[in-house]
């Protein structure tokens, strides 16, 4: 673009004029942002925006029934809060997340481009901050907005995926419940167990992370709104925080309610920091399951071969019919993103010097980031990999039958000793642990098919040779 001075307009401030772009519908204090970070070139997420947008028509409405902006003015920003499109989101809002740590800058970019949408609309004076921000500061607005957006991301993005990876692992688990195999600890042969049993483990990693992520909910639906500045609720009506939140409520269909401490809510991201943790969790979750397919799926000639996962690609550029495990491998990356993102939220967390937190903006960002991949993820480890993935049953049933840590059974009955020379045995010898078994122990044949059954060994117990 030129900079001809027919694409610019003259924008004033406390700190003077400014050039900003003919089409920016935002002003001043969003111009000297954009020009003074530029960092990453990544703006905040566009849940994040939406949320701050929210936040300004709640609070319109609530200043509005309480008679303090009158009835044009108010029926003007909402208008203007429900105007806007994605397209309005991705063009009017590009400061970038590493600004001012209390995220001044982008409270400052919507009440800009609110203002600017509702005087244009209205032919009134709308001002940004006399107006757009009554009642509120940043330093609460940007704390109830990562609130806002990360719970309402996590009920309509994370949560679904999870409630739809779970169903996904208990169809396929019901399915494969005769589907004797190896199990392994430490990566080495161990006693049997089903292929529904192995992945009801993963389903109840899964709703257990579930659970712990719908445990943090009631904390993050605490906002700081109303605690204005520093927690005291300066310059904004008593009734404020609790009408503000009524209208959030209803505006969200997601009940919210003042924090129980304003003053915590504006210096700390304690509730960020917890729901990260738990975000963490559910990476670790993720990673273990993904590996675990990746090794299932290993070969198919010189691996395990137990499974194979879907041909989704071609798996190398130099070596034909290669194929390889990407959904798997990329949901173990996203894994190890959130938990880098983790460390991140975490430092951030400490960052609440005295009465305010002053890294909001990377927290807002690393945490909906978070709760973005691990929903994407979710899904398409449902959908790519657990719902598609075949069973090599020969291949399993031949491995097992040449288990020799099947002789566990025979504990009970000839001593943990015995069995250990049978195992042995069978290990160098290459044989079946029934045909040494057969040799080395006075139990006959019937007793001893009996009690190294693979399948009443997965059951559990005792397993009885009579």
């Amino acid at each position: 673009m030129s900079s001809s001075s027919k694409e610019f307009r003259t924008e004033k401030d406390s700190l003077g004029e400014i050039q900003v772009p003919q089409w920016a519908l935002y002003g001043a204090q969003t111009q000297r942002a954009h020009e003074n970070f530029p960092v990453s070139g990544a703006p905040l997420p566009p849940e994040f925006i939406h949320a701050v947008v929210l936040i300004k028509k709640s609070a319109a409405q609530a200043n509005r029934e309480l008679g303090l902006l009158d009835e044009k003015m108010a029926t003007a920003i909402v208008a203007a809060c429900d105007s806007l499109t994605e397209e309005d989101i991705a063009t009017h809002f590009p400061l970038d997340v590493f600004q001012t740590g209390s995220g001044t800058s982008t409270n400052m970019n919507v009440n800009e481009v609110l203002a600017h949408i509702a005087a244009r609309e209205s032919g009134l004076d709308v001002g940004a901050n006399d107006h757009v921000n009554m009642s509120q500061s940043s330093n609460d607005v940007i704390p109830t907005a990562i609130h806002v957006s990360a719970l309402l991301a996590v009920r309509d993005q994370l949560l679904p995926a999870l409630r739809h990876l779970h169903a996904k692992l208990c169809d396929r688990a019901a399915s494969l419940g005769d589907v004797v195999k190896t199990g392994r600890t430490h990566l080495m042969d161990a006693l049997p167990l089903t292929l529904e049993q192995e992945i009801h483990a993963w389903a109840g990693q899964i709703e257990l992370c579930r659970e712990r992520i719908r445990g943090t909910l009631p904390r993050l639906s605490q906002v700081a709104q109303g605690g204005t500045a520093i927690g005291t609720g300066l310059n904004a009506h008593p009734q404020f925080a609790e009408l503000f939140a009524q209208k959030l409520s209803a505006n969200s269909t997601q009940q919210f309610r003042p924090a129980d401490n304003l003053f915590a809510a504006i210096a700390s991201q304690d509730t960020a920091v917890e729901l990260s943790g738990q975000l963490r969790v559910l990476a670790v979750a993720l990673m273990k399951i993904s590996n675990d397919l990746r090794w299932m799926n290993s070969g198919p000639l010189a691996g395990l071969a137990e499974i194979e996962l879907q041909a989704l690609q071609p798996g190398s550029s130099i070596m034909p019919g290669k194929v390889n495990p990407v959904i798997a491998e990329s949901s173990a990356m996203v894994a190890a993103r959130v938990m880098g993102n983790d460390v991140t939220i975490g430092v951030a967390g400490q960052s609440g010097n005295f009465q305010l937190n002053v890294m909001l903006p990377l927290v807002a960002h690393t945490l909906l980031e978070s709760i973005r991949l691990l929903g994407n993820a979710a899904q398409l480890v449902a959908d790519k990999a657990i719902d598609g993935f075949t069973v090599n049953r020969e291949h399993i049933e031949e491995a097992l039958s040449r288990n020799p840590i099947l002789v566990t059974a025979l504990n009970p009955v000839i001593g943990y000793a015995k069995a250990a020379e049978i195992a042995k045995e069978a290990y160098r010898s290459h044989r079946p642990v029934l045909d040494v078994a057969r040799e080395m122990t006075d139990l006959d044949e019937e007793a001893l098919k009996k009690l190294l059954d693979p399948a009443k060994l997965a059951q559990g117990g005792i397993v009885k040779g009579e």
